[in-house]
């Protein structure tokens, strides 16, 4: 099934053209990175779709619905979540509070009076924590948690929409190794078990190459190449845009090891990528 449809998107700033003319689509249950060099568009194309910026032209349908034109709060309502390069929780509330603000937001209840704000869907937050590992830190203020633990809580307040599509903004931004892989492989889980849908970017290649069930990638706006991490890696305008012409990436069999062991889906460990990691290579040019 389709969740998102993305045809002809275009955004211009003065003379320039940020994004020229792409089009891709993304499945329920399927993991989508969006990598490219600086200033391929990524931003832009990731902006467009979440709302905070509007499209020049071109069409993006989340299970068929238009969303061009839409307001980012609208966008949201209609079943898209997103998290942050930076992690945007509430510091002074609770862990379980920052869950229930996003529940009285969605059930349009943010500025009611009637009940107690804490009252609200406590049990429904709770089950949400739960799912990310969170459960038994509800009740700490977010401003003691280590920096890993408030992804995962962001995570369970983009997820208080049930979204059908999560937008990732470079996930595992300032974390540890360990974190990363922590982090990716229970949003891979989520993914799995909700049918849900993520457009992510990232800076870490050994994260993409890992986890991204298929890759599209963009140079100065315009999409060049897309499909699975191995077809990714040996795609020879990739390789250009990245390396310039003739370059190749290292160690390929680390390479197709790193994406096998990645896929749960085919019976493997999600533990993160074998090394050496050759999409290390990428790391830190996009």
């Amino acid at each position: 099934m389709t969740a998102l449809k993305v045809h002809d998107l275009g955004k211009s700033f003065g003379g320039v053209k940020a994004v020229d003319g792409i089009g891709f689509e993304l499945q329920a249950g399927e993991l989508l990175a969006l990598i490219g060099p600086n200033g391929a568009g990524k931003s832009t194309t990731f902006n467009m779709v979440n709302g905070q910026l509007k499209a020049d032209r071109g069409s993006i349908l989340l299970a068929g619905e238009e969303l061009v034109g839409l307001q980012p709060r609208a966008i949201w309502r209609k079943g898209v979540g997103r998290t942050f390069q930076i992690a945007e929780t509430f510091a002074s509330l609770t862990v379980v509070e920052n869950v229930q603000m996003a529940l009285l937001s969605h059930d349009g209840r943010l500025f009611s009076t009637w009940r107690r704000a804490a009252d609200h869907r406590r049990d429904d937050a709770l089950a949400l924590l739960d799912q990310v590992g969170m459960k038994a830190q509800a009740d700490r203020p977010c401003s003691v948690l280590a920096y890993g633990d408030v992804k995962r809580v962001e995570l369970a307040v983009a997820m208080a929409n049930s979204p059908k599509l999560l937008l990732m903004d470079e996930p595992t931004a300032g974390m540890a190794p360990s974190e990363r892989n922590s982090l990716m492989a229970l949003t891979k889980e989520l993914v799995v078990q909700r049918r849900m849908a993520v457009l992510f970017t990232e800076h870490s290649m050994d994260v993409v190459f890992a986890y991204a069930d298929r890759m599209i990638v963009l140079a100065r706006g315009r999409l060049i190449a897309e499909g699975k991490p191995l077809e990714i890696r040996d795609h020879p305008k990739v390789q250009e845009v990245y390396f310039g012409t003739g370059s190749t990436f290292a160690h390929p069999q680390a390479a197709r090891t790193a994406c096998r062991s990645a896929n749960p889906l085919a019976g493997g460990s999600v533990a993160g990528p074998a090394e050496p990691d050759p999409a290390r290579s990428l790391e830190g040019k996009t």
